[in-house]
């Protein structure tokens, strides 16, 4: 074996050992009834392996190209890992979308539920759920003393995730997940199902438990200001993207890429109907209902049917699939938390990419003019094909490359660009399939303003193309106000979309300045390849790469 495919095999298993949750959502059998330790200790210990692993990595020199992306890849990754663990950013994530509350939820959603051994697995984890939140409540216990707690905002909403999740607002996670464990088709019995109704009951009161300290330890703590400031935020970005950008100049570009893509949307409203406004173009589809549905299990299913018709279509015309990257399932998810996710399949592929949507409770429109583009964006040509690949290519990239290398502003950056690519290479013919993808780019320009802006506090410009609020200095109010002004989502949907801004500082922009910098990438090799340039052949080299942080990325692909 080649030495740095060596060092990254040994990392992955060792991680593995330190990480049950990781080895469920890979598909790894054999801790699927432990979670990890959420302790500092535990947490330290997996730090301990990042050191040691950067450590022997800089001790070794790749023998060839596919070495030398692969070392470069770990080292941007893992380094970021540690520089975050070491200044005590990780302790500051509990919010609404990633936290480790939410891991230990969400593993479940993971879990195979039919089988003897199985429901032993979920029946174990779920009695193992109380000492991950006690680990985790002390974490986060010890941070507090230091001076490290997240925002009152997010204290006090992820509190009321974990009400969500017990029932507050009618259905029992807990509860629901038991119901659907099955043993040869039929639910289970004996001691077995008194295991799996004691782990309930164990989790739902665990869970009930830490929404306690939450309000009534954690939140007296929590700072009332949102902005996380510039070094935080800085770390934040970098991680995110996996480069390092100037803040100042891309909040500057992203009000400009606001401004350019509203103006697009205008002309395609005029599109739909002559003088139009945006707005009264998106009252004409959504009164149309041929392009709604008002159930989520029949939206599901719409979903369902047209990622696997887009698979079909795009599979070796646009894009070399693999056979088993040709299977994807859509979801939706048991809790209402509003999030919508891409899960990856499994490693051998018996479990297939998902793609989730949390609905928020009361929803009961889904225009379908919206979400086309959702749908290639989670699916193919966006995460499903890129991570997929990624987990396929077994004879490129070694197991880390496959399985644990992950950049949003890569990941993210890419299923944003596959939108786009999408209505160049003609699928977005529909005047309103194009405007929801119009709609949606917006939304994610809206977030580069309001992220960078409210975390660094910035200042609104005076000439900004929208006239809004000229000379005031962001804050999750103004944010609010500005993406009622500019978004066009159900409110729940977009107040949780502000709350993970809020406690997510970086991730956001990722998207759309990952498109970004993926074009000037494409740009590059364009000019490079002069009248060799070929647009399939340019996905297969930058994809067969596997997921990089951006800067890396750049660079590997400069060299082909």
């Amino acid at each position: 074996m080649r030495q740095i495919d060596e060092i990254a095999e040994t990392y992955v298993a060792e991680a593995l050992e330190l990480s049950p949750m990781t080895a469920t959502y890979m598909g790894v059998e054999g801790h699927d009834h432990e979670f990890d330790d959420l302790s500092p200790e535990g947490l330290a210990r997996q730090a301990a392996l990042v050191r040691d692993t950067l450590s022997k990595l800089s001790a070794t020199e790749p023998v060839d190209e596919r070495e030398r992306v692969a070392k470069e890849g770990m080292e941007e990754r893992l380094g970021l890992e540690l520089e975050r663990h070491e200044a005590g950013d990780e302790y500051l994530s509990l919010n609404v979308i990633s936290s480790g509350v939410h891991n230990v939820r969400q593993v479940f959603d993971m879990m195979n539920t039919d089988g003897q051994d199985n429901a032993a697995n979920i029946a174990a984890r779920l009695n193992a759920v109380p000492q991950a939140l006690r680990q985790y409540t002390q974490t986060l216990r010890e941070e507090a003393a230091a001076g490290r707690v997240a925002a009152l905002r997010q204290v006090s909403e992820v509190a009321g995730h974990c009400d969500n999740w017990n029932g507050a607002k009618g259905d029992d996670f807990w509860n629901g997940l038991i119901g659907k464990v099955t043993v040869d088709g039929k639910p289970a019995e004996g001691a077995l199902a008194e295991a799996l109704g004691s782990g309930a009951a164990a989790a739902r009161a665990a869970t009930a438990e830490f929404a306690s300290f939450l309000r009534e330890e954690l939140a007296p703590k929590a700072p009332s200001k949102d902005a996380v400031g510039r070094d935080a935020y800085s770390r934040g970005s970098r991680y995110f993207l996996g480069a390092a950008v100037d803040l100042e100049e891309t909040y500057a570009w992203g009000w400009q890429e606001l401004h350019r893509i509203e103006t697009e949307m205008a002309a395609v409203a005029n599109q739909i109907k002559p003088g139009a406004t945006v707005d009264e173009a998106v009252a004409i589809l959504d009164a149309d209902p041929a392009r709604s549905i008002s159930d989520k299990h029949e939206f599901r299913d719409w979903m369902q049917q047209l990622a696997d018709a887009t698979v079909a279509d795009m599979a070796d015309k646009h894009f070399d699939i693999p056979e088993p990257v040709r299977a994807i399932e859509c979801m939706i998810a048991p809790t209402a938390d509003g999030a919508i996710y891409y899960t990856p399949p499994s490693e051998d592929f018996s479990r297939p990419g998902r793609m989730w949507w949390s609905v928020p409770d009361g929803q009961d429109h889904f225009a379908k003019w919206r979400e086309v583009t959702t749908v290639y964006h989670e699916g193919v040509p966006g995460h499903h094909l890129q991570i997929g690949q990624t987990a396929y290519r077994s004879e490129l990239l070694n197991r880390y490359q496959r399985q644990m290398l992950w950049c949003s502003g890569h990941g993210e950056g890419w299923a944003l660009y596959s939108e786009r690519l999408m209505d160049d290479l003609g699928y977005l013919a529909d005047p309103g399939d194009k405007l929801g993808m119009l709609d949606g780019q917006a939304f994610r320009a809206t977030r580069v303003i309001v992220d960078i802006g409210v975390h660094l506090e910035l200042e609104i410009p005076a000439d900004n193309p929208f006239g809004f609020r000229p000379g005031q200095r962001w804050n999750a109010e103004l944010a609010w106000e500005f993406l009622r002004a500019h978004c066009r989502i159900e409110e729940e949907m977009l107040k949780f979309e502000l709350n993970r801004y809020l406690g997510w500082p970086g991730q956001a922009p990722s998207y759309k300045v990952g498109e970004r910098i993926w074009l000037a990438a494409r740009e590059d090799y364009k000019r490079r390849k002069g009248a060799e340039f070929n647009l399939k052949q340019f996905h297969t080299d930058a994809l067969n790469l596997g997921a990089l942080g951006l800067e890396p990325f750049q660079a590997a692909l400069a060299r082909l």
